[in-house]
């Protein structure tokens, strides 16, 4: 099959097949906002009219169907304030920022909080891998966006919480899909669930297999999930599993302007001749439970997990044993006080992270040395001398309260504040005279409030304001990658630090109106900035800049209209550099690399007994690709476009998927490797390719 060749899609879900003309019924009641009830906030379930921040929840697959489900840039779609750049780059997850926050990452999520139905998949350093998470059974996202997060503790200047859907209530139904298309891809999914008496279950499996829009960007990716609980009138349990096995990602780099201008699917030489790439394997179990009564509400949690990985890179070989766990305990309780109505909300949250790093020199090279050196003792073996064997040991505790206060039938006041400690420990395994000790321990403490009003201008529509705080850690890795190439923990990086003032309104309309709007302005001192050095290889490295401002509106629309589904979100980010000087450069006044000014989503689903027609479109402002702001990647505009239909077959339905990524072949920048070595900024994008979907669904009669 050729690079825009066409894909073919044939899925067997034994499922209660929902005719055609009732989808428009389904989605029209998904999309409105005053009955939608949200979960984080780490208070008592609330309306989003009720909560005095940004926040949003969206159901992906009913407000645009046809989802293939293979990146959160599919998912995490039309949210004001959140960008998601897809690096093309199967060793490396999306780059997932929100307000400016996690836009630094090199490779996973920083900045933000990652969670899967409540249990965080952040690490207590701050980092997220995301190449785990399953998204076949998404059922919401909801996303608060700013550092009123700060409630979940490191890493708060924005919270992803993943929901899964609720399964059908059918004793037993399942589902295979094959999904196949341009450049090579190939996707397996194999589900099951339902539910009974209170009792509930769903799995499912899938093989992803991909060649990549670029040159040396092979994938094969196994990956699962499951999930049992309970709900009575008293409370709910679960249980979830989720893993995947990666034998093989590739990893193509990034590029300079020159090579994205001559080849986009070029990748960069330097990776290819190293072998770059990475094969990863983790599983993780997370237990939740919820009690409801009269007097309150309580919630506790608990997880554990393991990580292995193999990580051949330009400058070493990573070999990483990682086991993680963690658990939270909130109760809520209202009462009153002074004939005012109250919600009090106290909670703990505790995570330990513990790494067992190995670095190898990398012998790969094409051609390979023929005779033996110092640092390669065997030129068949990839492997070199061991040059660090460590054991990294990360924990946190963090503690919360939260009070809400209603001043009436029309205000609700809410106070809160955490504090967080997150200790480092490094213990050297490996010292010698040619290799001192990197041993060393560091503490990084500190307590985040916030203030916020929300008024409730009427039963559809509110305003609110808050002033919040958050604190952000370097990671494991950024504390030990030192540019001086000193021994032990980096002691002068510092957390980076913020203040956010924000204002807002939300509310819902007639026929399906539904909009929300929010200005902000963020001071964070002691910002993370990443950077490479000449000499290291492709490593990354940290500084801390003195200040920096982030002012931005974000604006929010959706609507229905008789069978058209549509929705917008806009984005305004002026984030500029207040007091930022490197060596003899001064960087004040530039604006902090990484993130568009402006973006613009939109999205259109046309639905009629027939057919549902699914456009999209993405239009991007320019990229500062560095601190002094002397290159950037240029902006662009790309349209999706899909269409489904169905038809019933008895007891089952058939269902048809077409769709074309990047539908006029524009040639642009997805992602961007800030301050990189080289000039290799760039992260291509995929340029046009087609796929092709069949459904078929079907579950026993009795469920209809």
């Amino acid at each position: 099959m050729d690079s825009k060749g066409y894909a073919t899609v044939a899925t067997l879900v034994v499922t209660a097949a929902i005719p055609f003309h009732n989808v428009q019924a389904q989605d029209t009641a998904a999309t409105r906002l005053e009955p939608v009830v949200v979960e984080v906030g780490r208070g008592a379930h609330r309306s989003l009219l009720r909560l005095p921040f940004a926040v949003t929840a969206q159901t992906p697959d009913s407000m645009r169907p046809g989802q293939r489900h293979l990146s959160l840039d599919e998912t995490l779609w039309l949210i004001p304030g959140l960008s998601v750049s897809n690096r093309n780059n199967p060793s490396q997850d999306p780059r997932i920022s929100i307000r400016g926050f996690g836009a630094r990452s090199a490779f996973g999520v920083r900045g933000i909080r990652v969670l899967r139905d409540g249990i965080p998949l952040t690490l207590p350093d701050g980092q997220t891998p995301v190449d785990y998470l399953d998204l076949e059974s998404v059922g919401r996202v909801e996303v608060m966006r700013g550092s009123a997060s700060s409630l979940y503790g490191n890493a708060g200047g924005g919270v992803v919480d993943i929901r899964t859907s609720e399964p059908l209530p059918v004793p037993v139904s399942g589902a295979v899909r094959f999904w196949t298309g341009a450049y090579g891809t190939r996707r397996l999914v194999a589900k099951t669930a339902g539910a009974a008496d209170g009792f509930g279950y769903q799995a499912n499996a899938v093989r992803t297999e991909s060649d990549g829009y670029r040159d040396y960007s092979r994938q094969r990716t196994n990956n699962g999930f499951a999930r049992v609980s309970y709900d009575n009138e008293e409370g709910s349990y679960a249980l979830e599993w989720l893993g995947v096995n990666t034998p093989v990602a590739e990893n193509p780099g990034a590029i300079t302007r020159a090579q994205f201008d001559l080849d986009p699917r070029m990748a960069d030489p330097l990776s290819v001749r190293k072998s770059a790439r990475k094969a990863v394997t983790q599983s993780q179990f997370g237990l939740t439970t919820r009690r409801t009564g009269s007097r309150g509400e309580i919630e506790a949690s608990g997880y554990v997990g393991t990580r292995t990985l193999d990580n051949p890179l330009t400058f070493a070989i990573v070999d990483l044993g990682r086991t993680m766990s963690g658990g939270n305990v909130r109760a809520t309780t209202p009462f009153s006080l002074l004939a005012t109505d109250q919600r009090f909300t106290v909670g703990t949250e505790v995570q330990l992270q513990n790494d067992l790093r190995r670095n190898f020199t990398n012998c790969n090279n094409i051609p390979r040395p023929t005779t033996p050196t110092a640092t390669c003792p065997d030129t068949g073996v990839e492997r070199g001398t061991l040059t660090l064997d460590q054991r990294e040991i990360v924990s946190s505790v963090g503690s919360y309260v939260r009070d809400e206060l209603d001043l009436g039938e029309r205000f609700t006041f809410t106070a809160s504040a955490r504090a967080d400690a997150v200790r480092f420990r490094v213990k050297d395994r490996l010292i010698s005279a040619t290799n001192p000790d990197d041993s060393g321990r560091r503490l990084l403490d500190a307590i985040s409030p916030m203030v916020g009003l929300l008024v409730l201008l009427s039963d559809s529509h509110s305003a609110y304001a808050n002033i919040s705080s958050a604190f952000e850690t370097p990671t494991a890795t950024e504390l030990g990658n030192q540019p001086s190439g000193a021994a032990g923990i980096n002691r002068d990086l510092k957390p980076q630090r913020s203040t956010t003032y924000e204002l807002g309104f939300k509310g819902v309309g007639t026929s399906g109106l539904q909009y929300n709007a929010a200005l902000f302005a963020t001071a964070v001192h002691d910002e993370l900035i990443p950077f490479d050095i000449p000499a290291g290889g492709g490593r990354r490295y940290f500084r801390n800049a003195g200040r920096t401002s982030r002012r931005g509106l974000e604006l929010g629309l959706g609507a229905v209209i008789w069978q058209l589904e549509i929705g917008g979100a806009y984005t305004y980010a002026n984030y500029r550099f207040v007091d930022f000087t490197v060596d003899t450069a001064h960087y004040a006044g530039n604006r902090i690399p990484g993130i568009p000014r402006q973006a613009f989503q939109a999205s259109a689903a046309l639905h009629n007994p027939l057919a549902t027609l699914v456009m999209e479109t993405t239009l991007a402002d320019r990229m500062f690709v560095n601190d002094a702001n002397s290159e950037s990647s240029p902006g662009y505009g790309i349209v999706n476009a899909r269409i489904i239909s169905g038809a019933a077959l008895g007891v089952s339905s058939a269902e048809l998927t077409m769709g074309v990524q990047n539908l006029f072949d524009k040639r642009w920048v997805s992602s961007v490797s800030v301050n990189a070595a080289g000039g290799k900024f760039y992260e291509p994008g995929s340029q046009r390719s087609l796929y092709l979907g069949l459904s078929l669904l079907g579950a026993p009669k009795s469920s209809r």
